[in-house]
């Protein structure tokens, strides 16, 4: 199989398993909004801040030095394992005491439990972390498949039986913990490595030497995001911050799908390929291509049918959250730009270039934020929009020398889908001027949507409609594969 074929079936796998995941964690979460109301999903969006930050420890970004690494082998992944395995414990006490302290801060002392029990999350972490290392450095994505929508499925019951049970906030707890646990079983029953009885110090400072970059950048990058959700919710209701992070959360989910995928897959292929600057710009480019072309009109028909939407599915008491779905799927129409660009970065090394551009970004957005939180939540979500439009241009900058592609030469190969999606996302939205029932809106808007975008991609001869093409004639067209475990690490 060629490396474009790889990359392909690989991406679908991916794709597919998020898709999965993700589609049923969307139908979920719409079920459990409509039962639970905004004041739980503010307390779990509390919670989430801080387990997100702390969850960055346990990998210190070493999964990404043992992927980026060349001839990484068995010392290496069983030092990273015990290391991680000793780090999820140390944070998960850090956790436990820490939580009256925070629920303290936020004057909620029924923010404790749910911290506590959130925070097991960790632990689950530090158990699979190194085996998804490992499926992500031999490309065996289909074993992602099974774990995660097997565990997706059952958290899903169990989440939906407790809600409807009253078991308020802890429905969305013990949905995250059993989703979380099963994955990481059937990723250890699918997955044959296993940890040997040995480490290294010698190859952990090795790791870290490129891992620390990487680990101060996420550091920086999940408290910049969550800083916002912290900010709301200290100065705000937790139905105001419910309806920031569902207008967030919903086109994340989305996106999520396609980013994670892009995003799994680029950084092996591209780090197998690293002392090749044409083929990692190439794929960098064919990234941006297709991300956008399929991302774009995901968020522009999002954006076009928000307030038809959130009205059927959610009910009226999230109809505050529709100008926040609307901005975000601006924000997130863009995250192609940035995946494709840091993953070029990491690939070729240049972890220390990772995290300069983490600091100069944080720095603009930290300064919005003080701004905007001066004024109202809808300026906080409005200044998103800027540090979106700033981050894609920092971002793309280093790969205007190290690849000879700059962000004019990306927008470039972007302007027709931008084009395309927002004609496409004009005549969606024209549709709601109809005064029609919610239901029969959304089921004309939809295929509309879907007919003019691909009638449009057609019309104008998008050279990366011809290419998705071909990827999906090859990969139906070509015979199957088995994937073995034999592969070395």
């Amino acid at each position: 199989m060629d490396l474009r074929q790889k990359a392909a079936s690989n991406f679908i796998w991916r794709f597919l398993e998020r898709f999965g995941a993700q589609g049923v964690g969307f139908i979920v979460s719409l079920l459990l909004s409509r039962k639970l109301g905004p004041g739980p999903y503010g307390l779990v969006a509390t919670v989430t801040v801080f387990t997100s930050i702390v969850s960055i420890f346990v990998t210190c970004g070493l999964n990404d030095a043992l992927i980026q690494k060349k001839n990484a082998d068995d010392l290496d992944f069983s030092t990273v394992f015990y290391f991680n395995i000793l780090m999820c414990v140390a944070l998960y006490a850090l956790m436990y005491v820490g939580a009256p302290l925070i629920a303290k801060i936020y004057d909620q002392p029924e923010l404790i439990g749910p911290l506590r029990g959130l925070s097991l999350i960790l632990v689950f972490g530090g158990i699979k972390n190194v085996q998804v290392a490992y499926v992500s450095r031999n490309l065996l994505f289909k074993r992602f498949f099974y774990a995660t929508l097997t565990g997706t499925l059952v958290a899903a019951v169990v989440g939906i039986w407790m809600a409807y049970n009253g078991y308020g906030v802890w429905a969305l707890i013990v949905q995250n913990l059993v989703n979380t646990t099963i994955d990481t079983i059937i990723l250890w029953l699918t997955v044959h490595w296993r940890p040997k009885k040995m480490f290294s110090f010698e190859r952990l400072k090795e790791l870290f030497s490129y891992a620390w970059k990487l680990l101060v950048s996420s550091l920086v990058d999940t408290v910049y995001n969550k800083l916002a959700q912290i900010v709301i919710g200290l100065r705000d209701t937790d139905e105001a911050l419910a309806y920031y992070n569902k207008g967030d959360t919903i086109p994340s989910l989305l996106v999520t799908n396609i980013n994670e995928s892009t995003n799994n897959i680029l950084l092996p292929i591209m780090s197998s390929e690293q002392d090749n600057v044409p083929q990692v710009r190439m794929m960098t480019r064919r990234a941006i291509q297709l991300s956008s072309f399929i991302i774009m009109p995901m968020m522009a028909g999002l954006a076009a049918v928000a307030l038809p939407f959130v009205r059927l599915v959610l009910a009226d008491d999230w109809l505050p959250a529709v100008p926040y779905l609307q901005i975000f799927s601006f924000v997130f129409a863009f995250y192609c730009v940035h995946t494709a660009n840091l993953n070029a970065i990491k690939a070729l090394g240049r972890s220390d270039l990772f995290l300069k551009l983490e600091i100069i970004k944080k720095t603009i957005g930290i300064l919005t934020l003080f701004v905007t939180a001066q004024i109202s939540v809808m300026a906080i979500a409005l200044g998103q929009i800027f540090t979106c439009i700033t981050g894609q241009i920092i971002n793309s900058w280093p790969n205007r020398k190290l690849l000879g592609y700059s962000y004019r030469d990306q927008l470039k190969d972007m302007l027709p889908h931008i084009l395309l999606s927002a004609g496409m996302g004009l005549a969606v939205w024209a549709v709601s001027l109809l005064g029609l029932h919610d239901l029969i809106t959304l089921l004309i808007q939809i295929p509309l949507g879907i007919a003019l975008y691909v009638a449009g991609a057609k019309l104008f001869k998008l050279e990366i409609w011809d290419y998705a093409l071909s990827l999906l004639k090859g990969l139906t067209g070509r015979n199957k594969t088995t994937e073995t475990e034999g592969e070395k690490v």
